[in-house]
């Protein structure tokens, strides 16, 4: 009977669970169990691929941001010149370098409406350095010059390098009649004219038997082709533009420069180059001096003496590399693009072909 109420006890009692391995979940609900996607080490995994991620997303961004500025290039950056760091009063330097074409044209019309907006700068200078340029991209700068001297009453000064000559020498006209001009000693200026590059290959293309026929509605249509001589028609019609252009440059001289009038710039307007001593016999600059006297020359005026002098460069991006903006500032380049174009511009210019160069030997 023992062994009846041993078997009857052993049915009776609960057997323990043979997995022993497993404990309770602690913080778990009734009935819950973490799975390995509920570890903390997962989280703690998840949330370093998001920052990660993140991150990576904010340097991307910061990245094709920094691409842009530099696609872009940017505009007139002002950059110390000179004089006192810490002075509140400012005088600006307008660098004028290069043939007067697009892009410098945009560019100075640029830094002009900068120094403008600056109630700190208290008057401009103007340094040239160009041989000159188109006949309207002249003329939009002394334009603005002009404007900016009447709307805030602010002197202008000029300072000539190397050479200043005629679309340059229209441009410092934009200083105006009490405006002073200085060159240096061996600055050329001058070349007071207009001139439209122009070639004339009809004999060549004679010889070669190569026959030039465009289909046109006027006779006037295809004016300055150089396949074909000038007619006396074209003559007579550029020498009307040219003489509207010639009129104006020899009327922005005669306002500008007390002391000579119409018929004097007129005798001066040969076409001729003047050296520094000759401009100034001649009145087309007040001085001799470097840009150093024309910085001092203009705190006189202003009755200033401490000063911080700024000037203002445009840095390139690449699309103006791939563009070859940046090296049409080069002179010769411009003019040779000029050359390779049919399209007639007329230029306050000082050479149609490459510029003059001189060198001590």
């Amino acid at each position: 009977m023992v062994s009846e109420d041993r078997s009857e006890n052993e049915t009776t009692t609960p057997l323990e669970s043979s997995d022993s391995s497993q404990e309770p979940v602690v913080g778990a609900g009734a009935g819950e169990r973490r799975g390995p996607a509920g570890s903390p080490r997962v989280w703690r995994v998840f949330r370093w691929i998001a920052v990660v991620l993140l991150l990576g997303s904010l340097g991307g961004n910061w990245g094709q941001y920094r691409l842009w500025q530099a696609t872009r290039g940017g505009g007139p950056q002002e950059v110390f010149h000179s004089g006192e760091d810490g002075a509140t009063a400012k005088l600006a330097v307008i660098p004028v370098e290069g043939v007067i074409m697009s892009p410098l044209t945009d560019q100075v019309l640029s830094m002009i409406d900068l120094v403008q907006k600056d109630e700190s700068v208290r008057g401009m200078v103007l340094a040239i350095d160009s041989p000159g340029g188109l006949v309207a991209d002249s003329h939009q700068i002394y334009h603005r010059l002009e404007k900016y001297r009447m709307e805030t009453g602010k002197p202008v000064m000029v300072s000539m390098s190397r050479i200043a000559t005629s679309g340059g020498l229209y441009v410092a006209m934009g200083s105006g009649p009490t405006g002073r001009v200085f060159a240096e000693p061996t600055t050329w200026t001058g070349s007071i004219g207009v001139i439209i590059p122009r070639y004339d290959v009809s004999s060549l293309s004679d010889r070669f038997g190569v026959r030039v026929d465009p289909l046109k509605t006027g006779p006037l249509k295809d004016s300055l082709n150089p396949f074909r001589p000038l007619s006396d028609q074209d003559r007579t019609v550029w020498k009307a533009i040219l003489d509207d252009a010639f009129d104006r440059f020899i009327g922005v001289i005669a306002e500008n420069r007390s002391g000579l009038d119409e018929n004097r710039v007129r005798e001066l307007a040969t076409g001729q180059i003047y050296t520094a001593n000759q401009a100034l016999e001649h009145g087309l600059v007040d001085e001799i001096g470097y840009q150093e006297d024309v910085i001092e020359s203009l705190k006189s005026v202003l009755k200033l003496s401490r000063v911080r002098v700024v000037t203002y460069r445009t840095r390139p991006g690449w699309i103006d590399l791939l563009l070859d903006q940046v090296e049409s500032r080069d002179p010769e380049r411009q003019l040779a693009k000029w050359l390779e174009t049919g399209v007639p511009r007329g230029m306050y210019l000082s050479s149609w072909g490459t510029l003059p160069r001189t060198s001590l030997e």
